[in-house]
């Protein structure tokens, strides 16, 4: 038989939408030759629909899609992910649909509470495998978590199940395609079943769902691999010894993957809340260059804006730097001089000020009057501001509330210095549109004479590498310290780590990369006293 795995991306909320994409590869799929189709875990309602899901009208809602849904599908099975309430219960669901009718529904098993998953919140758990005939082959449904231990899988094969299908809305990090393809093999090996994976695809708030779906033998073998960050319908065919066999896509380089979650975080946020555009503050500097880049890239050209707002402070090689590249990109461009605005406000403080020495106080003024700038251009034509600060930045409090973190969206907030310059080095090879300099000048706020990054954080070799322990990794300052930094560094760090919170809180929703962002994994108290130690 043939068989097919829709990878969709999904508008959380846009019930008629969905169900409408749904039909659409239901139709693709059955055209091709295909008995059945699998879709993404929630597929129907969008993942994750966080607080909608304690709302008894959401429920109704996607009951009556479903229903609907169902009717329309036909000559063809499909299997759709949906939230479900039965008996006063509420599940993270996935039925079977045909001939215009459910005719069997799963309920997810293991419920997901870390990291950026509150599914305990939510839902309540299933226990009880779905096993369904087709062709003479016997399918089992587990939903995305489900097979992340061996449980549910278990119960499936013991049901008599031959072939795993598994829904998911599986977020994008780095290196996670191969934890995927690990926890899979283990199942694999314990149950000797065949599975097929269906990923979601797309944008929504910080999460990136990657795609990637695909389809591996009952020893193992990978024998189909969907492309990542888009959609697509993939074919397979079950072959002697039930061997769901289909396309393979080549994998991409870490950058290419990281550049092209990051496009895709951007083209979403912005088409999914129908911001006519964007803008962002151009300095001439790395992580400005490549947000542009990225936005360029994710949107085109005509939707987005820069702005360049020099000050007495910025060189001429900054203003050089940001024309060439605007002029490569071909965005509109603006430069509007901060300098008098900046002078007015020390003016208006003068009094205040006197006897005081000149401090990050001024630096921040320059900051804030940019922010301000880009915010009434935000409101005076609806484009949303971006902003362009990094992860290092964000770590250690290296950034100016309501200066450059005012804004919409931070594209690079889960994205390290270190990594900034690795994807601006990877776009460049895909056409030459950041201008060298940007990319091998020291790094600098230009907010006072001959300042550099340096000057306030350590090496970002050193900053970076404490960054990934302390943060995403979750080591304790002995821990890394044993790996070999200094502790005055180590120490440095985590302190700033910790007194930076109260920025971290109030800054823009950012796309998240790691396995570890600032954002819903991250729950930090702002009012503490604990000092780490241990």
């Amino acid at each position: 038989m043939k068989l097919a795995i829709a990878q969709i991306n999904c508008v959380l909320g846009d019930l008629a939408g969905n169900a409408a994409k749904i039909v659409q590869y239901a139709e693709q799929a059955k055209q091709q030759g295909a008995q059945l189709l699998l879709t993404p875990e929630l597929g129907l309602c969008g993942y994750p629909p966080e607080d909608l899901l304690l709302r008894d009208g959401f429920y109704r809602a996607c009951g009556e899609a479903l229903a609907d849904l169902a009717k329309k599908i036909s000559g063809i099975a499909v299997v759709v992910g949906h939230p479900h309430e039965q008996d006063g219960k509420r599940y993270n669901a996935a039925s079977l649909l045909q001939d215009g009718e459910v005719t069997a529904t799963y309920r997810k098993h293991l419920l997901p509470n870390y990291a950026v998953f509150d599914e305990e919140r939510y839902f309540d758990h299933g226990g009880e495998p779905c096993v369904f005939e087709m062709e003479g082959i016997r399918f089992a449904l587990n939903i995305c978590a489900d097979i992340w231990e061996p449980e549910a899988a278990r119960r499936a094969r013991n049901a008599g199940a031959q072939v795993l299908l598994v829904l998911n809305a599986s977020p994008y990090a780095l290196d996670k395609q191969e934890a995927r393809y690990q926890v899979i093999r283990e199942r694999i090996a314990e149950t000797g079943m065949a599975v097929v994976y269906a990923n979601m695809v797309g944008g929504q708030d910080e999460l990136i769902f990657d795609g990637g779906s695909l389809a591996m033998d009952r020893h193992g073998a990978l024998t189909a691999q969907s492309a990542r960050f888009e959609e697509a319908l993939s074919m397979l065919e079950m072959q002697d010894d039930l061997r769901p066999v289909g396309e393979k896509v080549a994998p991409l380089s870490e950058e290419a993957d990281v550049y092209r979650a990051l496009c895709l975080g951007v083209r979403d946020y912005i088409g999914k809340n129908r911001f006519p555009g964007v803008l962002l503050g151009l300095s001439g500097g790395i992580d400005s260059a490549l947000t542009l880049a990225i936005a360029v890239d994710a949107l085109g050209a005509d939707k987005v804006r820069a702005v360049m707002m020099p000050s007495q402070y910025t060189a001429q090689i900054s203003l050089d730097d940001s024309r060439e590249m605007v002029k490569i990109l071909g965005v509109r461009y603006d430069e509007f001089s901060i300098e008098a605005m900046f002078q007015s406000y020390l003016t208006t403080l003068d009094t205040a000020f006197a006897g005081c020495a000149v401090d990050t106080t001024e630096e921040n003024l320059q900051a804030r009057i940019r922010g301000t700038l880009l915010m009434a251009l935000s409101n005076k034509f609806g484009s949303l501001v971006l902003t362009t600060g990094n992860k290092s930045e964000m770590t250690v409090g290296y950034a100016t509330l309501y200066g450059d973190m005012a804004g919409g969206f931070a594209v690079l907030k889960d994205v390290g210095k270190l990594l900034v310059y690795r994807l601006a080095r990877y776009r460049n090879t895909l056409g030459q549109v950041i201008p060298e300099r940007i990319i091998t000048r020291p790094p600098s706020a230009e907010l006072r004479s001959e300042q550099t990054d340096q000057d306030s954080l350590p090496p970002y070799e050193v900053l970076d590498a404490i960054m990934e322990c302390y943060v995403e990794k979750n080591l304790s300052i002995p821990e890394i310290i044993a790996h070999g930094y200094a502790e005055a560094d180590v120490r440095r760090v985590v302190h700033l780590i910790r007194i930076s919170e109260y920025k971290r809180r109030p800054s823009a929703v950012g796309i998240r990369i790691t396995e570890r962002s600032y954002g819903k994994d991250w729950r930090y108290p702002i009012t503490v006293r604990y000092q780490d130690e241990f």
